[in-house]
């Protein structure tokens, strides 16, 4: 795998295994029911007034995970869930304050980034934007100058939605030598081309991750993000720790460029340690897809004879030897081909990541597609049929499946609405 390279399998220290759901809901109880009675009435229904809360199914680990991945789970959850104070290191200029108020219930919202650009006038761009593309509005150890948008009407806004979190496991689990070969076989075939986004890591290697990393200045292969500009998921969790709320780590150590020419904030030096990134990417990973019902075969054939599947690809196999058994050597269910596709000067925002274009986004991934609120990296769409429809402008290259799709019989466009809708 091109600039990346597998680490050791670590240890950590044991515990008892982590209590089930069942067990944890009966503990509960128990510490409960004194509560639940009436002041001397044995007859009083002990559960009157409880509303017993179920399994989150986008919030679930894999079935069967060991007592020490078990416990990395439970550790990244209470990370990603945990919001930071300026004591802890928030700011100087940030957009939340915790992932999951970005990543509500590991799916989409509510925490949309806004970004900023100047089209045709890079001179004006460095002028007005300085510190960068991207809006942060709040503001934390010493800082008063948030980055806004400036009051010039050559500066353009645009939104993008915080992708979902859960099943991402998968996705750096596939094999890099499937995804190339699956854009090689989409030039072939000549309906849509797909390429890699070769990206140079910009993070500093993780010398405490079993997963695959990469040092600074390699190019590697992208894969999360909108525009798949991260290659790892503890990448990942380094760059939104520091682009989201200006939390420093040994992966990401430098704060962002501000206003105010803050170097450091409330909490001198790095804000959190390796570990603390670690088990945030270890969470991600071991988030497995919701529950999905059946899949219905006529949907699934409409899916692929309208083209859906040229790009939402519905399976690709994952690496043999990786660390999660679960994950290992399985046809991960994505429908992504983890590509990059020109969506045509309707989707372009004017802004390019890593090397994707501004028009060029990464399929999206259609894990959990019946858990999101909206649709599109923008969330311009409120429904799938909204979704599917706009794929179809001037430039796209599937313009050719929405075109499809709008011939349709009313019927067939029902059975494929119903088939994402079940995803």
């Amino acid at each position: 795998m091109l600039g990346l390279s597998p680490r050791a399998p670590f240890s950590v220290g044991r515990r008892a295994p982590t209590a089930s759901l069942e067990a944890r809901v009966l503990l509960l109880l128990a510490a409960l029911l004194p509560a639940c009675a009436g002041p001397g009435d044995d007859t009083a229904d002990p559960l009157a007034g409880l509303v017993l809360v179920q399994e989150d199914p986008s919030d679930a680990p894999f079935r069967d995970l060991s007592a020490e991945w078990m416990e990395r789970f439970d550790l990244g959850d209470v990370a990603f869930e945990a919001p930071f104070r300026s004591s802890q290191g928030l700011g100087p200029a940030y957009i939340r304050s915790s992932c999951a108020s970005c990543h509500a219930d590991d799916a989409r919202g509510p925490g949309m980034v806004t970004k900023m650009v100047v089209l045709d006038d890079p001179e004006a761009e460095s002028e007005l934007l300085p510190w960068g593309n991207t809006e942060r509005p709040y503001v934390a150890g010493g800082a008063t100058t948030p980055l806004v948008r400036p009051d010039d009407p050559r500066v353009e806004i645009s939104t993008r939605a915080p992708p979902a979190v859960f099943g991402r496991g998968y996705l750096e689990a596939i094999d890099e030598a499937e995804v190339r070969a699956l854009a090689s076989s989409q030039a072939e075939a000549g309906r849509v081309s797909g390429r890699v986004n070769e990206v140079v890591c910009n993070f500093e290697a993780n010398d405490e991750s079993l997963f695959p990393t990469c040092s600074t200045g390699a190019t590697v292969m992208g894969r999360f993000g909108l525009k798949a500009r991260v290659p790892t998921l503890d990448g990942f969790a380094a760059d939104a720790y520091q682009g989201d709320m200006s939390i420093t780590s040994p992966m990401r150590p430098d704060e962002l460029a501000n206003p105010d020419g803050l170097l450091d904030d409330d909490r001198a030096g790095v804000d959190i340690d390796l570990e603390t990134v670690n088990v945030t990417g270890d969470y991600m990973r071991l988030l497995d897809i919701p529950p999905r019902e059946p899949l219905e075969e006529e949907g699934a054939a409409l899916f692929a004879d309208l083209g859906c599947a040229d790009c939402h690809t519905p399976s690709l196999r994952t690496r043999a030897d990786w660390p999660v058994p679960q994950l290992a050597g399985i046809d991960a269910p994505i429908y992504s081909d983890l590509l990059l596709h020109d969506m045509g000067e309707g989707f372009s925002d004017g802004l390019s990541d890593g090397g994707a274009l501004p028009s060029e986004w990464r399929t999206s991934p259609l894990i959990g597609l019946r858990h999101l609120r909206y649709y599109l990296h923008d969330g311009r769409a409120d429904s799938v049929d909204a979704a599917i429809v706009a794929h179809g402008g001037a430039g796209s290259e599937a313009l050719f499946s929405a075109d499809l799709y709008a011939h349709a019989s009313p019927a067939d466009r029902e059975t494929l609405l119903r088939y994402v809708e079940s995803l």
